[in-house]
């Protein structure tokens, strides 16, 4: 599937009203259940091409949006709330409620794993599943799942040195198949998203995301890149969660951070099987 055959005619463009904000994405031609697919930090929906088109895409309706801030969706009048946790949780929740999604998986990747796991309470979802997102706690160690954070992650307007380093942090060492709009995406992501992230990190102000996933009542899925260069994988297995699905974290051999793009095959399969189980 080339880049250049995105977005095809399998696909519908969304274009939501969430209060003051317009939030854009892509929805899947399948009719299945639902899956919703949240991106990561200075991406957007295009990062998901290859679980929206095709065979994935055709059997089930997979719905792809672009968090406030990044990719085709605006930006917010009060940027300290909107890019928050908080902000992120209550803008996927009314996303959920306008799309009228049910009985979903609801997958987030890095950043949108955090906004998933935060919004958990108020999704109509039968499962989740997170991947490069070590759930962060109100503990002295806390912050340990992540063993490689660039400080790129939360700076407004980082130069392309340290643009380019994060990029590569992204992806397997040595992957030489990173798609061209992945810089484009960083670049049109508005700067405040980084910016206030790290300011409401630094303040304190974040929910005990270790709590949340101790308290879940669904089945949550964790898939994990082997050559991950970002998150801790013994951070992950450590981490109390009762409802791990299989017991165990889903490791991708021979995938970074960027597990849904660098090996989408099995990353698909991984997904088709959590959504075939519920």
């Amino acid at each position: 599937m080339s880049e250049e055959a995105f977005p095809g005619p399998d696909l519908r463009p969304l274009k939501l009203q969430i209060g003051e904000l317009t939030i854009a994405g892509f929805e899947s031609s399948g009719t299945g259940r639902d899956i919703l697919l949240v991106h990561g930090n200075s991406s957007s929906s295009r990062i998901w091409q290859k679980q929206l088109q095709g065979p994935l895409g055709a059997k089930y309706r997979i719905v792809a949006i672009d968090l406030p801030g990044h990719g085709a969706s605006s930006r917010p009048s009060n940027p300290e709330q909107g890019y928050s946790g908080e902000g992120y949780a209550s803008c996927l929740a009314s996303i959920a409620r306008e799309i009228g999604l049910k009985d979903a998986v609801v997958v987030g990747w890095s950043l949108g794993g955090h906004a998933v796991i935060n919004a958990a309470a108020s999704l109509p979802a039968a499962g989740l599943m997170i991947f490069g997102t070590p759930p962060v706690a109100k503990t002295p160690d806390g912050f340990s799942g992540f063993k490689g954070l660039s400080a790129t992650t939360f700076t407004p307007a980082p130069d392309d040195a340290a643009i380019e380093e994060w990029m590569q942090s992204a992806f397997a060492p040595g992957y030489s198949l990173r798609p061209s709009f992945f810089e484009a995406d960083f670049r049109r992501t508005d700067g405040n998203a980084r910016g206030y992230l790290g300011a409401s990190v630094q303040a304190g102000r974040f929910a005990d995301e270790a709590e949340i996933v101790r308290n879940l009542t669904i089945p949550l899925a964790i898939v994990h890149g082997s050559e991950e260069q970002i998150v801790d994988l013994g951070y992950l297995q450590r981490l109390p969660a009762p409802t791990l699905w299989r017991g165990q974290v889903q490791v991708i051999d021979g995938a970074g951070h960027t597990t849904q793009w660098e090996k989408a095959d099995a990353f698909n399969r991984t997904l088709d099987a959590f959504a075939s189980s519920l």
